[in-house]
């Protein structure tokens, strides 16, 4: 049977679930992830808010391999307070949401200018930090330093709503959600407890299939109870921006060097590499498209269209690409603004993902290998 809690969800007459039971079950089962410090150990501050920025709206298993190969060139927060913008973009080429890229490196050289490169260790200094918002600085202050908080990520709010069976949509019900999960936080092993919350809700409590009779509060949760835990949590349609069109211009010299450009510091993918491109508009005239094209004392007729388009998805809107490509000879200018850069090199260049599918519909070379450079009007299989 059911029972009303007071904040209008409702739990089983079973009772409240047991932070110790999920510790207990976290002791036996956590997760062997790379930022994971082993049982027993103190967390490093800066590789618990270097593997948060990443993780954020990111998968385990696509964070992995940025996260090690990170460490590696950066294994302090000094280290990357002292690198250039563009190696940290290079790096962080591929991830996505590049923001994170350019606030990482910002947060890097705040916590080493203000705070003697030490991570400060309480919520509210953590979110005076580039970056850093409510998430991140509980997910900080509990892993890192124990404090009591309660980091509220995709996870969590699935345990959660599950849990109490919350009846309200996200993105209204997260005061709700924070405050329940909040209810449920001891005041001991704080840390280990966000993680665990987070290990059920990506192992156990999974958004489909839930493997409820493995879950230490499988007598505690009011979803299950119900017999509807896949329906939580309760989300409003999310509204998808209209489609924008362009043209992505690809230009290779005999060389092996393609034309690139630095995109704004500031903005959608600011600071990244890109080949030139139109604007982005809803109303994008494909006629006119090669008015746009960079100027390289070429005619219109030079300029071939690769058959198909590029179909890329930001947060707020989706987008659809024409791609154009133009051969010239090894020894072409770049037009004011910007540059040739290697072919051979692309696999180390700060290319966001939509210009790594410009680059690959146009048959240019290979960005997981270093290939030769290619001969005029050649093309490469993708």
């Amino acid at each position: 049977m059911l029972a009303a809690h007071a904040s209008g969800t409702v739990v089983t007459e079973s009772g409240a679930p047991s932070p110790a039971a999920l510790l207990a079950w976290y002791d036996r089962h956590r997760r062997d992830l790379p930022w994971r410090t082993p049982p027993g150990e103190r967390p490093d501050p800066y590789r618990v808010w270097l593997s948060e920025i990443m993780l954020q709206q990111t998968t385990v298993k696509a964070v992995a391999p940025y996260y090690l190969r990170f460490l590696a060139r950066f294994p302090t927060v000094l280290a990357l307070a002292q690198a250039d913008l563009e190696e940290v973009l290079k790096l962080w080429a591929g991830l996505g949401y590049y923001a994170r890229a350019r606030n990482l490196h910002a947060c890097a050289r705040t916590v080493v200018a203000r705070h003697a490169g030490r991570f400060p260790d309480d919520e509210a200094a953590l979110r005076e930090l580039p970056g850093i918002g409510a998430y991140t600085a509980a997910a900080i202050a509990a892993i890192a330093f124990d404090a009591s908080a309660t980091p509220i990520d995709g996870n969590v709010e699935r345990v959660v709503t599950r849990l109490y069976a919350v009846e309200e949509q996200l993105p209204g019900a997260k005061p709700a959600v924070r405050g329940l999960a909040q209810g449920l936080t001891p005041a001991r092993r704080a840390g280990d407890f966000a993680q665990a919350l987070m290990d059920l809700g990506a192992t156990l409590c999974a958004p489909k299939k839930p493997a409820c009779v493995l879950c230490p509060w499988i007598d505690s949760c009011a979803a299950r109870a119900r017999g509807d835990a896949e329906t939580f949590p309760r989300k409003a349609r999310k509204s998808t921006g209209a489609l924008r069109r362009g043209a992505a211009f690809v230009v290779v010299r005999d060389d092996g060097q393609l034309l690139v450009r630095t995109r704004p510091a500031k903005g959608l993918l600011g600071g990244m590499t890109e080949v030139p491109n139109s604007r982005w508009a809803h109303d994008f005239d494909l006629a006119t498209a090669l008015d746009q094209a960079p100027r390289l004392r070429l005619g219109k007729s030079k300029w071939r269209r690769i058959a198909g388009v590029v179909n890329h998805v930001f947060t707020h809107f989706p987008l659809e690409l024409a791609v154009f490509r133009a051969d010239m000879p090894a020894r072409t200018k770049p037009p004011m603004g910007m540059r040739w850069i290697p072919v051979a090199d692309l696999g180390s260049e700060a290319l966001p993902n939509v210009v790594r599918k410009v680059v690959a519909h146009a048959s240019v070379g290979n960005l997981n290998r270093s290939p030769r450079a290619p001969r005029r009007g050649a093309r490469r299989s993708r």
